[in-house]
């Protein structure tokens, strides 16, 4: 059984940072409340100006620059080359982590997950032609950076995403499904699988 679900936007909730220096839109998650009992956690984070990021002890990180001109994290005592828009960067919630901007406010895309319980695969995607590929994993997802785009999945009926909408597959039968992106014009596109252990 295969359940599609489309989160819009403009219906995301936004929480206090766990250090309090921000707020983050929370786009999905598996389970739990608040900032506690996560399997996978996808959200849209505003950074102002910069300084220290939360501790998530036990998760995995992968961060992309959405808008703004980009950053530089300093990860346990090391900086890294900067993370300019669409560049994913992965680190552990263990690390201790600041960020310098490089020019003003940016928002980022974040996927927080367990490594103990799930395997994680992101990628960014053009979508310049319909791209056609098949995924089983548990939780399928497709964040648009696109104003407008559409996904078809399986048998479920094609779905328009705006900007920053994200569709969401819950697929606990780990069927095999045919994933169709399409765009009217050249877009990026995240694609995300999360598959328990």
């Amino acid at each position: 059984m295969t359940r599609l679900t489309v989160l819009r936007a403009a219906d995301y909730p936004r929480m206090p940072w766990k250090n309090g220096g921000g707020s983050t839109e929370e786009i999905t998650r598996d389970a739990g409340e608040g900032l506690d009992g996560f399997g996978w956690r996808l959200s849209i984070a505003d950074i102002a100006e910069s300084g220290g990021f939360s501790v998530f002890a036990g998760y995995q990180r992968i961060i992309t620059v959405l808008q703004g001109a980009g950053m530089t994290l300093n990860i346990d005592g090391l900086d890294s080359e900067p993370l300019l828009p669409s560049d994913p960067f992965a680190f552990s919630g263990d690390s201790k982590v600041a960020c310098t901007l490089l020019d003003g406010p940016i928002r980022d895309f974040n996927l927080i997950y367990s490594p103990a319980r799930y395997r994680a695969r992101l990628q960014w995607i053009d979508v310049l032609q319909p791209q056609r590929f098949f995924s089983s994993a548990d939780a399928f997802l497709v964040f648009s950076t696109a104003e407008q785009m559409a996904a078809n999945i399986g048998e479920h009926p094609p779905q328009l995403l705006g900007k920053h909408d994200c569709l969401q597959l819950d697929n606990a039968e780990n069927e095999l499904l045919e994933v169709v992106l399409y765009a009217p014009r050249a877009s990026r596109v995240c694609v995300l699988e999360l598959t328990r252990r």
